[in-house]
């Protein structure tokens, strides 16, 4: 594991890099104020890989719809895989800051090797460390921290979407076991998988407080996986639908209590959308390099098109848009830090960011013209993925509902 992912950061720094950030009015983010040494070297170490093993292979991961094993594993090699995970169970031992910015640089290479991390990290990682058992822990994170397994999520259902509480897959005890039936669709990873958390009804009358959670390996009797999606973007990474048909697993395999299942799934998105919104800030900020490159090399009217005021308001716009995404993302990556509420921040940053890389993502697309339409330049890849990270983990409208539902609590408070 890298020198530079085995720091925490200390409580010192993350009040004093806080206050900056309230009080500064620096004309860029990057000088807004200074992050602690540990996470500017992990930051330049993430950005460094990016740019030499994703960004020269992105292209062609995507064409091929190919699973990025290799960097997968030297990204679980410098602890990326399993940022907030302790030295002890394998992991980093960094905290949600450093991963944001992490995921940032990974995506800005390649947003398929991104949304992989982010999953493994987020989505599996993070609810069995926060619910699981000693035992769960050493069983389910260790063998995850080092990118040679990866695991997924499984809540989303071909009829529920975005009513994550109606959900229709059950289980039943029977015995020294659980039996689950039921499909799961949209599951990130879910080829490329060794295991996976899935949330299951076990209490129709409950409702939404009737529902559970589980951990399965992959490949596990009673579980079949769908066809991959052919998908607009991420193609390097997989998605298809997790089919369970009478499938047993022990009892000891239920993550958490009995009915905690839709809790544990609420509080995993919260985090895993600063995830997402870090994904997009990488995307939004490719966009904007590949604009403003081909801005100072393409000629018109005599002179590079840089010159021009209608590319330079674009080149402003994009700038503004990431900027205040990033803000809003780092402020909920350090409201998660210090263990205050977030979720209303982290649901500003995901709509935030995910926003940003659609319109950043278009706008480079229009600088670019003809030669932003063909896949010979970035561009039309970067639009491609830009567009998912308005829809999965919380859809824009849903992250709307969110922050609307929390601001009018605070005000009724």
């Amino acid at each position: 594991m890298s020198a530079v992912l085995s720091l925490a950061l200390g409580k010192t720094y993350v009040r004093v890099f806080a206050l900056a950030v309230c009080l500064a009015g620096c004309r860029s983010l990057s000088q807004l104020a200074e992050l602690p040494e540990t996470h500017q070297l992990l930051r330049q170490t993430c950005r460094d890989f990016a740019d030499r093993e994703l960004s020269p292979i992105a292209a062609r991961l995507d064409k091929k719809h190919s699973y990025p094993a290799k960097q997968i594993q030297e990204l679980g090699a410098m602890g990326v895989m399993a940022m907030e995970v302790p030295e002890e169970l394998g992991g980093a031992g960094m905290d949600y800051l450093a991963y944001s910015l992490a995921m940032e640089e990974i995506s800005r290479g390649c947003a398929s090797t991104g949304v992989v991390v982010s999953v493994n990290n987020s989505l599996y990682i993070g609810p069995i460390l926060k619910n699981g058992t000693e035992e769960q822990k050493m069983q389910w994170i260790t063998p995850f921290t080092t990118g040679e397994k990866v695991g997924c999520f499984a809540l989303s259902e071909p009829g529920n979407g975005s009513d994550a509480g109606a959900a229709s897959t059950v289980a039943h005890q029977d015995g020294d076991e659980w039996v689950l039936n039921g499909t799961k669709a949209w599951i990130t990873n879910s080829w490329d998988a060794s295991a996976t958390v899935v949330f299951a009804t076990t209490d129709k009358k409950l409702k939404h407080k009737g529902i559970s959670a589980f951990l399965i390996p992959i490949p596990h009797p009673g579980l079949s996986l769908g066809k991959k999606e052919d998908k607009l973007g991420i193609r390097a990474s997989s998605t298809a639908n997790i089919i369970l048909e009478d499938c047993r697993v022990p009892l000891d395999n239920m993550l958490g209590p009995r009915g905690a299942g839709f809790k544990i799934a609420m509080q995993t998105l919260d985090s895993g959308r600063i995830g997402i919104a870090s994904q997009a800030l990488g995307i939004a900020q490719a966009s904007l390099d590949c604009a403003a490159d081909y801005a100072h090399k393409r000629t018109a009217f005599g002179s590079p098109i840089s010159k021009l005021q209608a590319i330079q308001i674009k080149l402003a716009d994009m700038a503004v848009a990431i900027e205040s995404a990033r803000l809003l993302t780092w402020k909920a990556a350090l409201l998660r830090d210090s263990k205050k509420p977030f979720t209303k921040e982290a649901a500003m940053a995901k709509l935030a960011a995910s926003e940003a890389a659609t319109f950043c993502s278009h706008q480079a697309i229009q600088i670019l013209g003809g030669m932003g339409y063909v896949s010979d330049m970035p561009a039309e890849r970067h639009y491609r993925d830009a567009r998912i990270t308005e829809i999965y983990e919380g859809t824009s409208e849903i992250q709307r509902l969110v922050i609307a539902g929390q601001l009018l609590k605070e005000y009724q408070s």
